[in-house]
C-alpha cells in the first residue's frame, strides 16, 4: 500500500513510499525538490529495512533545520508508528 507524507521545510511537497511488513522500504518518490537528490536516496533506499534507514537518516540537515533525508525518516517514524 502507497503511503504520503506531507513534508516540511523542503522543496518537496510530499513523499510516497511503501513499506512491506511495516519494514522494507519500496518505490520512494519525491514530488518536487532536486531530482538528484531525490532518485538518488531514493535509489539508496530501496529494500532498506525502515529502522536502518531512520538511524541513518534522521537529523541530517540542509535548510530550514530538515533536510529530504530527514523529512523521509519523519515520514517512516510515522508510519513505523501506526
Amino acid at each position: 500500500m502507497i503511503q504520503t507524507y506531507k513534508t516540511k521545510g523542503i522543496c518537496a511537497s510530499h513523499i510516497d513510499f511503501e513499506l512491506d511488513d511495516n519494514k522494507k522500504i519500496h518505490n520512494v518518490n519525491f514530488a518536487g525538490g532536486c531530482m538528484g537528490n531525490r532518485t538518488g536516496l531514493s535509489a539508496l533506499v530501496e529494500g532498506m529495512d525502515a529502522n536502518e534507514a531512520i538511524n541513518r537518516l534522521s537529523g541530517i540537515q540542509c535548510r530550514n533545520g530538515t533536510s529530504c533525508p530527514d523529512q523521509f525518516a519523519q515520514a517512516l517514524k510515522a508510519a513505523t508508528a501506526s
